[in-house]
């Protein structure tokens, strides 16, 4: 099918409650099962297809998601989607009728799953078994499991323990919520209430009920790109129309937002996910002053910001404009990555409802945990365990940084960060980041490509690498697999397949530009 015969199928209402991904759905899906789109029938790539319908190329992808997983549609790695439950003529039965069957319940629509619940936003690469140097992880021989046992052990035990059972408060618990507002005011600069921190089970939750509580659905928006795509998820299931606030050397860049009318963003200002840019102190102004006119929530994320040494650390983007800003913070990377323990520093006029919505929501984290987190941070322990693996953290990112200036010099851009567990490697195009991906997962290394972070656009080519598990030998290693697969580029052979590698909703080849 050609782009533009898609339009005559999908009549769009911009102005509907209805998010346009549920639109979309709702017009293929008929369509497939009344015989207008008949099986084997093909649809637009997600680019043909936005371009076609006037809208983002997530909103198109979400929908393809969404009919994928119900099987309406089939989609392979560099092949158009294809219909696969066209309208069928039922064949005749010999015998006796029967009576009619009840049809079978269909799965719920997209308005109670959320347009984008289900989506998938991983490569292939991504999506296997974490390897070496994968973004984002702590190094797991770093975390203080027998500190947190005991500790745990300790508070189930004790008065506390005896507490746990009924009639804390369900927002927090108390004294973790006094023991964050401490950390935060000393550390970050943002001073709030223990009464307007809100403890969630993990960061998804924490972005989930902003996106409820701040905008209602069919309302924009905004989320960094390149950037975490899981704020972008988080944003279209609670119904909001997603768009980029795009992202350059010195982070989100409002005055470029695609949506200035949006009523909540999403921004890593301290240390921008994935790029590692620091937002100075006009981007920060200029955001804050966009949110108080448009009457929007920003939500900060501290992404990393327990570890920084490199530079002038400069403070929360909350002290900025606390009255229009929530601050999102959390222990999954300091403690256990399986924690689901995170905190919001919430704007005074927000406090009720989103009090409210995470009680509704059930959004309360593991009470025990609280009580553990809380005992570290009073007894100092807490501070002391961020500072030793913030030292060997810095250590590991120099042995990475090292090893790859050495093997290959300038032949790639290495953006050395100030701080967090991934270093952002600059590469000139799309077919030497699938190359060199292709060629790293081969060796044991599951590292980001920096095009697949992008939202509307692809973000710029490269490789978003953790160096949080970096030993000389693995860094050398790494260095070394990937200046062959560079070198094998320059000579024009092959690697790997390159289609083997394209995420399932076929993003063109095309990187965004390496500004970003």
């Amino acid at each position: 099918m050609e782009p533009d015969g898609l339009a005559s199928l999908v009549p769009l209402d911009p102005a509907a409650a209805r998010p346009l991904t549920a639109q979309i759905y709702d017009a293929l899906r008929g369509a497939a099962r009344e015989g207008r789109l008949p099986a084997g029938a093909r649809l637009p790539s997600t680019r043909g297809a936005a371009a076609a319908l006037g809208v983002g190329r997530n909103t198109v992808a979400a929908a393809y998601d969404l009919l994928r997983a119900e099987g309406v549609i089939e989609i392979r790695p560099g092949a158009a989607p294809v219909v696969l439950c066209g309208a069928v003529a039922p064949r005749p039965r010999r015998g006796r009728a029967r009576p009619a069957a009840v049809p079978a319940p269909g799965p719920p629509a997209p308005a109670t799953l959320g347009p984008a619940a289900a989506a998938d936003v991983h490569s292939p690469v991504r999506r296997a078994s974490p390897g070496w140097f994968h973004p984002g992880l702590p190094d797991e021989a770093l975390l203080p499991r027998d500190l947190w046992a005991r500790t745990l052990r300790a508070q189930a035990r004790g008065t506390h323990g005896r507490r746990l059972t009924g009639g804390e408060d369900s927002h927090g618990l108390d004294r973790l919520r006094a023991a964050l507002a401490e950390r935060l005011r000393a550390d970050r600069g943002v001073v709030v209430p223990p009464e307007r921190l809100l403890v969630v089970n993990g960061t998804q939750a924490a972005l989930l009920l902003t996106a409820m509580t701040a905008a209602r659905p069919g309302e924009g928006a905004l989320v960094e790109s390149p950037g975490y795509g899981g704020a972008r998820l988080a944003f279209a299931a609670a119904g909001l129309r997603v768009s980029d606030l795009p992202v350059d050397r010195h982070g989100a860049d409002v005055s470029r937002a695609a949506d200035p009318a949006a009523r909540i963003a999403f921004v890593t200002p301290s240390n921008q996910y994935p790029t590692t840019a620091r937002m100075p102190l006009p981007r920060r102004q200029a955001l804050v002053d966009w949110a108080r006119r448009a009457d929007a929530l920003v939500v900060e994320d501290d992404c990393d910001g327990e570890f920084h040494w490199r530079g002038r650390r400069i403070g929360a983007l909350q002290a900025t404009g606390p009255e229009v800003v929530a601050h999102m913070g959390s222990a999954e990377k300091t403690l256990a990555i399986g924690l689901r323990l995170a905190w919001l520093a919430v704007p005074e006029r927000w406090v009720e409802p989103m009090r409210r919505a995470h009680r509704n929501l059930g959004l309360g984290a593991n009470l025990h945990a609280q009580a553990t987190l809380a005992e570290l941070m009073q007894s100092g322990a807490w501070r002391a365990h961020l500072r030793r693996i913030a030292r060997s953290y810095r250590e590991r990112e120099a042995l990475l940084a090292d090893a790859l200036t050495r093997r290959l010099g300038r032949r790639v851009g290495l953006r050395r960060p100030d701080g967090g567990l991934q270093s952002a490697v600059e590469l000139p195009d799309r077919a030497s980041e699938l190359r060199c991906v292709a060629a790293l997962a081969a060796a044991g290394f599951s590292v980001g490509a920096l095009s697949e972070y992008g939202g509307d656009e692809p973000g710029p080519c490269g490789l978003l690498v953790g160096f949080a598990q970096a030993t000389p030998a693995l860094a050398e290693r790494f260095a070394a697999v990937l200046d062959a697969a560079l070198s094998a580029g320059a000579k024009g052979e092959t690697t790997a397949d390159p289609a083997s590698l394209l995420p399932p909703r076929g993003r063109s080849f095309q990187c965004g530009s390496n500004s970003a």
